[in-house]
C-alpha cells in the first residue's frame, strides 16, 4: 500500500510540473517523504500546504537519466545449495567442527 501511495505522490508531482511520472526517481521520493513524516504532523494550516507543495516540487527536481532499451526480466535466479542449514548457534557449530563432529551432507534443497 505504501508503494502505491508513493507512486501516487510522484504522479501528483509530475502533473504539477508537467513531467512524465516515469522520469521521477522512486528512491528520492521515498527519502523525501520519509523526511517529511517528522514535519507534517506538527504543521498546521497554510504551513502544511506549503510543506506539501515544496515536497512535490522537490520530487520533480530529481529526475532519472535517460535509459533507452532498459528491459529487465522478472525472474529470480536462485539455485539450490548443497549445504545444510545452520540450525544451531554459530558458536556451537564452530565448536562441533573443532571437535571433529561431522554430519553427512544434507540433500540439496528445492529452489523456492
Amino acid at each position: 500500500m505504501a508503494y502505491h501511495l508513493i507512486r501516487k505522490t510522484m504522479l501528483q508531482a509530475a502533473r504539477r510540473n508537467e513531467l512524465s511520472p516515469r522520469r521521477l526517481s522512486f528512491a528520492t521520493a521515498v527519502q523525501t517523504l520519509a523526511a517529511s513524516w517528522i514535519i507534517l504532523p506538527i504543521a498546521r494550516g497554510t504551513s502544511a500546504v506549503a510543506v506539501v507543495i515544496a515536497q512535490l516540487d522537490r520530487l520533480a527536481q530529481q529526475q532519472i537519466g535517460d535509459r533507452p532499451n532498459r528491459v529487465e526480466p522478472r525472474a529470480v535466479k536462485r539455485r539450490p545449495k548443497p549445504h545444510r542449514l545452520l540450525t544451531n548457534p554459530r558458536t556451537e557449530a564452530q565448536a562441533e567442527l573443532l571437535r571433529g563432529v561431522l554430519e553427512p551432507e544434507a540433500e540439496p534443497r528445492e529452489a523456492a
